[in-house]
């Protein structure tokens, strides 16, 4: 899982449609895979930072939350019904999202797309 984390930066840096798209988005989100929590910085559409976690006060928007199982679906490249959306995985009570939602809802496309970049991995 550690592995899949770590390529965000180059998977969505190097596209140059999604950094268009995510060009009003500057934010630090927190996701979990399981007991491990990473947390990517995006500044201005592209990935700055992903850290992995113990994190100890450290400031976030919002998180995804989700079994490391749960991620490794959504990752497939065809997911399964319920694991193909994080919303989709929220409504099965896979994943949770909270904090402060609007950073997610106004850059809802491209953050959906950020996370679900490693898909094109496979």
């Amino acid at each position: 899982m550690p592995g899949v984390f770590e390529t965000l930066p180059a998977l969505v840096n190097g596209n140059e449609a999604l950094v268009r798209r995510g060009r009003d988005c500057t934010t630090t989100f927190l996701v979990e895979a399981g007991d491990t929590a990473w947390l990517i910085s995006v500044h201005e559409g592209r990935v700055a930072k992903v850290e992995r976690g113990p994190f100890l006060m450290r400031a976030w928007s919002f998180a995804v939350r989700a079994p490391a199982e749960a991620w490794q679906k959504f990752w497939e490249p065809m997911p399964a019904p319920g694991y193909h959306d994080i919303f989709a995985m929220t409504k099965g009570g896979h994943a949770r999202v909270e904090g402060n939602l609007h950073p997610l809802m106004a850059n809802l496309r491209f953050i959906k797309d950020v996370l679900a970049a490693p898909r094109r991995r496979a």
